[in-house]
């Protein structure tokens, strides 16, 4: 066993998640290096969650970043006049439009989980069982029957935000919804894989932890005092998710000390939406935070090499 063990954990955010894809290509880019390389096990929620299956077969993060800019003027497209009234009732944007891009060519086509060439834990979540749904690699000789499912239905479930795309009901007719739900930063779910299922010493652990930008807006006085749903309304799930991804990463932090690498900066209210992106100002937020990383990469993670990934059971 190597001396160390390297986790990429890439959180989710809709297609704000893509600053991470932004971000790993400003690095490549400025270092010169493959960040496939440096990790052992990579571990990504909703759009974390894409990217984290597009590295494992290979992908680069540019060519990720490149290939959301290009489609997704079709995946978020509104319908004009109409989509107040349609999102009461109906999800904000097509699962059937996803699915179709998902299965391009150029992205997942018909390659299985096991195709993989890195180790993978994708998070989702089983709305029917109350329970959390994990698709994982086969680095374990329990994961039977995960990587022979397409990679199109695990980036279809684990990216199946509720209002903005409907129940994912691709694998085995579970109703699956965004792993975000428990997991929006899965630095923890990547910590417990490689202790309890890989058997990695603690200590030998060391983590890249990637969030999606966090605004620097404050909240309204008036909560204080009035707290009905109009005024909550969507600040209350944005408040639950950054207080989840808050508490997952103290909690790690505790357990890893500086081992753990965190970049989630801070930007002007309302810069990156759920559902919207400026791909100038990505690349200017994701350049000037790899310039201030990439020492910190070279000092903690780019002498690491991780060892070729042999599935246990092989497509």
């Amino acid at each position: 066993m190597q001396d160390r063990f390297q986790i990429l954990c890439l959180d989710g955010g809709g297609i704000k998640g893509l600053f991470s894809a932004a971000l790993l290509a400003k690095l490549e880019e400025d270092l010169n290096i493959n960040i496939n390389d440096h990790f052992d096990l990579i571990v990504g929620t909703s759009t974390g969650g894409i990217i984290a299956l597009g590295l494992g077969v290979g992908l680069s993060p540019r060519k990720l970043v490149e290939f959301y800019f290009k489609k997704g003027p079709k995946i978020f497209k509104n319908i004009p006049g109409l989509m107040g009234i349609k999102n009461l009732v109906m999800p904000k944007y097509s699962g059937k439009k996803l699915e179709d891009i998902f299965q391009e060519d150029d992205l997942f086509g018909e390659m299985l989980l096991g195709n993989s060439k890195k180790r993978l834990v994708i998070p989702s979540y089983n709305i029917d069982a109350g329970d959390v749904h994990l698709f994982k690699t086969a680095h374990h000789e329990r994961f039977t029957t995960d990587y022979k499912i397409p990679m199109w239905k695990i980036a279809r479930s684990t990216s199946a935000a509720p209002v903005y795309f409907p129940i994912s009901k691709v694998v085995d007719k579970m109703r699956l919804v965004d792993g975000g739900v428990w997991a929006n930063n899965p630095s923890m779910v990547g910590l417990v894989e490689a202790i309890s299922v890989l058997n990695i010493p603690i200590d030998k652990i060391h983590m890249l932890s990637i969030g999606t930008t966090e605004d620097l807006g404050k909240r309204s006085k008036i909560l204080d005092v009035l707290g009905g749903w109009p005024l909550w309304g969507g600040k209350a799930i944005e408040l639950i998710m950054q207080a989840q991804s808050v508490s997952i990463q103290k909690q790690v932090s505790l357990l890893l000390g500086n081992r753990l690498e965190r970049v989630n900066p801070k930007v002007p209210k309302g810069l990156f939406k759920l559902d919207k992106l400026n791909m100038e100002e990505l690349f200017s937020y994701a350049s000037k935070y790899s310039r201030d990383f990439s020492p910190i990469f070279q000092n903690q993670f780019i002498k690491h090499r991780a060892d070729n990934f042999e599935p246990i059971y092989k497509i």
